[in-house]
C-alpha cells in the first residue's frame, strides 16, 4: 500500500510540474506578444488542418494590419456586438455572464456564452473551439495574463487580427477584402456592423445571413456611436 501511495504522490507531483511548465510556456508567449505580433494561432492551426483534409494545398486568408489600419467603425461595431463593457472590465464582464445565464435558463439550453473579448482572444490564441469546464478554466487563466500584461489597445488590435471571420478567413484585413473588396481601414458603418454580428458563428453566416442576424446588425450599428474603444 505504501508503494501505491508513493506512486500516486509521484504522479501528482509530475502532473503539477507539467501543468506549471505549460502555464509558464503560455505566460512567455503572452509576454512576448505584448510587442511581437502572433503568427499562427491555435484556431488557425485547427482550421488549416480541417481544410487540408479535403485539399492538401489549402491556405488560410490572413494578413496582419496594425491598429491604426483598422476602421474605427469596425472596432466600435465589434465592441458593441461582442463586449460593450470592454473598456470597463478587467477581462470578465460579470453583467454579460449574468445575462447569458439568464438567457440560457429561459431557453433551456446554452445559447449565449457571455465571454469577453479578452476571453475569446485567449481561446483563439491557445485553445480550441471545444466546450468543457477545463477549457473554460484555462481560458480564464490566460485572460487574466493578457489583461495583466497588455493594455486594451493591444488586446483589441490582436483580437481583430486573429479572430475567425469565415472558413479559412482570419483577421479584419482578410475579412474586409473577402466580403467587401476593401482594406480594413475603409470598412464603413453598415459593413462593420454586419461583420461584427458574424463573429459568434462566422462559418455559418459567411454565405447567407438570416433575417434576424440582419436585424441584429442594424441594432449594433445604432449602438456603435456609444461604444468606447482604446
Amino acid at each position: 500500500m505504501k508503494n501505491v501511495w508513493r506512486s500516486i504522490k509521484f504522479l501528482l507531483k509530475w502532473l503539477l510540474l507539467v501543468l506549471f511548465a505549460y502555464q509558464l510556456w503560455i505566460f512567455f508567449h503572452v509576454l512576448v506578444w505584448k510587442w511581437v505580433n502572433p503568427g499562427e494561432t491555435s484556431f488557425m492551426e485547427i482550421r488549416l488542418d480541417e481544410l487540408r483534409e479535403t485539399n492538401p494545398e489549402a491556405k488560410l486568408k490572413y494578413q496582419w494590419v496594425d491598429y491604426t489600419g483598422i476602421s474605427n467603425h469596425l472596432k466600435r461595431a465589434v465592441v458593441a456586438a461582442e463586449d460593450d463593457r470592454f473598456m470597463a472590465h478587467n477581462g470578465f464582464d460579470l453583467r454579460g455572464i449574468e445575462k447569458a445565464l439568464e438567457k440560457n435558463a429561459q431557453r433551456g439550453k446554452s445559447v449565449a456564452g457571455g465571454s469577453s473579448i479578452t476571453q475569446q482572444l485567449a481561446k483563439n490564441l491557445f485553445l480550441s473551439p471545444s466546450r468543457s469546464y477545463v477549457r473554460k478554466a484555462e481560458e480564464a487563466v490566460i485572460a487574466l495574463m493578457i489583461e495583466w500584461l497588455w493594455d486594451k489597445r493591444r488586446i483589441l488590435e490582436v483580437y481583430l487580427n486573429v479572430v475567425e471571420w469565415g472558413n479559412g478567413i482570419f483577421g479584419a484585413e482578410a475579412a474586409a477584402r473577402h466580403y467587401y473588396k476593401v482594406p480594413a481601414a475603409q470598412v464603413g458603418p453598415s459593413a462593420a456592423a454586419r461583420m461584427a454580428v458574424m463573429l459568434p458563428n462566422p462559418r455559418k453566416y459567411e454565405k447567407a445571413m438570416p433575417a434576424w442576424v440582419v436585424r441584429h446588425a442594424a441594432r449594433v450599428q445604432a449602438r456603435m456611436r456609444y461604444s468606447q474603444i482604446p
